[in-house]
């Protein structure tokens, strides 16, 4: 049986949960969230258009 001193009691940063959350999703003007594609793209950013499920329209595998 463990002894109250044996417990580690967990540290969650939540502003550093919620940053990594929102790293694939975009607020719609309605309140809810969608999924972006967030694939790398040629100038260094990350793609924001719109996930269809296995990556947006320019970057989903059966497109190419």
């Amino acid at each position: 049986m463990l002894r109250r001193s044996q417990f580690r009691i967990p540290v969650i940063d939540f502003e550093e949960a919620h940053e990594e959350w929102m790293k694939n999703k975009k607020k719609r003007e309605n309140g809810t969230f969608v999924y972006i594609c967030g694939k790398p793209i040629k100038n260094g950013c990350f793609c924001q258009k719109i996930d269809k499920k296995n990556g947006c329209f320019s970057h989903s595998s059966w497109n190419k």
